[in-house]
């Protein structure tokens, strides 16, 4: 069976309307959603997984930690490169119409070994994911951090589309 690679910088949203151009406004949404679905792939045997994250916009990277063994980190080690989906559900409209934001992104998954970055990257989710991220940050301990394996992706390529009601 041939297996055919494609440019997807050949792809692009249908609805010209819909797109969402404006990097900051992708940026928000990665800010804001609780979990990203991203896509890993080995042997041709897809695996999708929603995760907890963190945004680092300033280094357009997602942050994510798991346990250190499992099947995330058995496809991530065996092709980094990764497809993923962040979305914002505000659910059916009046029209019934479907009402979204989502933004889809490309990129490459590490997991990061020095402690220093581990604690940025824990830092970088606790900020995105609790309302009391100080009280948080504080009850870790080092030697529980040094434990968990911590998931860097460096995005490579983002697109968005929105579709919303009007007021």
């Amino acid at each position: 069976m041939a297996v055919h690679f494609f440019d997807m910088s050949v792809f692009h949203v249908r609805r010209k309307d819909r797109e969402i151009t404006n990097p900051h406004e992708m940026h928000q949404v990665l800010k804001t959603t609780k979990y990203v679905t991203i896509a890993l792939c080995l042997n041709n045997q897809p695996y999708l997984v929603s995760l907890s994250h963190g945004y680092d916009e300033a280094k357009n990277s997602l942050y994510f930690h798991c346990a250190s063994e499992g099947k995330k980190l058995v496809y991530a080690q065996a092709n980094p490169l990764v497809w993923g989906q962040a979305l914002l559900d505000y659910g059916v409209t009046d029209k019934c119409d479907y009402a979204y934001t989502s933004v889809h992104f490309s990129g490459k998954l590490f997991f990061i070994t020095e402690l220093t970055e581990k604690w940025h990257a824990l830092e970088t989710i606790i900020h995105q994911s609790s309302k009391t991220p100080h009280e948080k940050l504080a009850a870790v301990k080092p030697e529980k951090l040094a434990k968990i394996a911590m998931g860097q992706i460096n995005i490579t390529n983002m697109t968005g589309k929105k579709h919303q009601a009007l007021p």
